[in-house]
């Protein structure tokens, strides 16, 4: 038997709770490839509202910060400056990007830190995540477009982290707050 399925919606958010209600039928192994798609098609459960309230949070720890401005682990986090944020570059490889300091690690950063927003391949947000949890104060981890780890959701939430997934954080504030 093969089902497809074709979800044709601009309102890709309702994909999570349509998700959810075939979310059984996709353990098996039959259904395997399109679970994969569907989850990475997926987004948090997060409201429009919930996510506007994040933005209130203005100190971002910006986990593998690029100086290639052409990537957008460069153009992303200057955009958030240019917003007024307050963005900490985490890059082990780097000791400056946009002329601030940079960090090997988020637990290595003194000050304030209240989202992580992380710019790694899944399979490398586990160990990100384990360390964010050892600073204090972190609200929100925040995984850009294409990005999740569910051992790392589980971990995050496990410490009363919020956990976004599957986003750009400058296409939502752009979609949240521009008005153009």
């Amino acid at each position: 038997m093969h089902v497809i399925f074709w979800i044709l919606s601009q309102d890709h958010y309702n994909l999570v709770q349509y998700k959810n209600h075939i979310a059984s039928a996709f353990h098996t192994n039959h259904f395997k490839g399109l679970s994969q798609w569907m989850y990475m098609t997926s987004t948090d459960g997060h409201t429009d509202e919930e996510i506007r309230k994040i933005y209130n949070f203005k100190n971002i720890a910006v986990v593998g910060m690029s100086r290639d401005p052409a990537k957008a682990a460069h153009f992303v986090p200057k955009y958030m400056i240019e917003m007024g944020y307050n963005v900490i570059p985490v890059n082990p490889s780097a000791a400056e990007i946009l002329g601030k300091r940079t960090y090997s690690r988020v637990s290595d950063i003194k000050s304030e830190v209240d989202i992580v927003d992380v710019f790694r391949p899944s399979e490398d947000v586990y160990p990100v995540v384990e360390d964010s949890i050892k600073k204090p104060g972190i609200r929100v981890i925040w995984l850009q477009e294409g990005i999740h780890n569910s051992n790392a959701e589980k971990i995050a939430q496990e410490s009363n982290i919020d956990f976004v997934f599957n986003r750009c954080i400058m296409a939502e504030h752009m979609r949240l707050f521009n008005d153009d």
